[in-house]
């Protein structure tokens, strides 16, 4: 069996190691994105081991921020992590 070697002119190589570095940097930054989760009152509460009227009243309060599709009240499960607030720094 023969090899075939081949030489790649100093640019072309260079150009390689360039494009390597910039993927793995790349890696490092690229987190892939989570599809939006929404719950119900009934499953926000439950998460929060609150009554229902506490998670009505948060969102009157501008606690929480709900959103809608007719009748029927959602919240974002980022939306309900970023309303925790550190107590203690």
């Amino acid at each position: 069996m023969q090899t075939l070697q081949i030489t790649l002119p100093e640019n072309v190589l260079q150009d390689l190691a360039n494009i390597k570095q910039q993927l793995q940097e790349l890696k490092k930054e690229f987190q892939p994105k989570e599809p939006t989760k929404y719950l119900t009152r009934n499953e926000v509460a439950r998460m929060l081991s609150v009554d229902v009227s506490t998670v009505h009243n948060w969102s009157k309060k501008g606690i929480l921020n709900p959103i809608g599709i007719g009748a029927r009240v959602y919240y974002k499960r980022k939306d309900l992590e970023n309303a925790f607030i550190e107590l203690r720094k």
